[in-house]
């Protein structure tokens, strides 16, 4: 039978206890990343773009770690955005954490996210142990 072990970083258990959801899924040897913006460990938006595509990596980053994983065992991405013009600045920051090991990767374009003003980004991932 395989297993399920919900994946909840230090700082982010607000995000199961209040909204009613795990940043991540580990079924097996496969973790399903749940949607990462840019808000920082005070729940705050971070407003400066570029900063805020590197905490939703950031917050990524907390899913893996917590996971015994890492950015190299990512398969899949796909990221919302909404100004398809930030690609350019969304694939700089990615390439920050995966260097050269590129995952499958879908850009979707998003009226809003979160139903909130000022994010620009959410990046979900399906990673894989090993």
């Amino acid at each position: 039978m395989t297993t399920r072990k919900a994946i909840v970083p230090k700082g982010m258990e607000f995000v199961r206890d209040e909204i009613g959801y795990a940043p991540g899924v580990l079924v097996g040897s496969t973790l399903y990343i749940a949607g990462q913006i840019g808000r920082n460990s005070e729940r705050q938006l971070v407003e400066d773009k570029r900063q805020q595509f590197i905490q939703c990596f950031e917050n990524m980053k907390a899913v893996l770690n917590t996971a015994k994983m890492s950015f190299n065992d990512v398969v899949e991405v796909t990221s919302y955005h909404t100004d398809m013009r930030d690609l350019p600045l969304y694939m700089e920051v990615r390439n920050l954490y995966f260097g050269d090991c590129l995952p499958a990767w879908t850009a979707i374009g998003a009226a809003s996210l979160c139903g909130i003003p000022g994010y620009f980004l959410e990046v979900k991932a399906i990673a894989v142990k090993g």
